[in-house]
């Protein structure tokens, strides 16, 4: 069984025309309230400053954004 994570990945259709170089993997993120559905009663909560840091008061709804790529001008 697969890791569950929250970036989904999916491969294009590349056509044999394109000028340009293709992206062969893309990816997308997913926010973790997709498979939350209802929130349920009692679920752990972070402290005030944590939270405002977080942008959420409860870690389950969390999700920190991740590059999924790197420009070429970067280092």
């Amino acid at each position: 069984m697969k890791e569950f994570t929250q970036r989904k990945f999916y491969r294009p259709y590349i056509s044999p025309f394109d000028p340009c170089p293709p992206i062969r993997v893309k990816s997308y993120e997913t926010p973790p309230e997709l498979y939350l559905g209802f929130q349920p009663p009692g679920l752990p909560q972070y402290n005030p400053q944590q939270a405002l840091f977080c942008g959420t008061l409860w870690p389950v709804l969390f999700s920190p954004y991740e590059k999924s790529y790197t420009r070429g001008d970067e280092t």
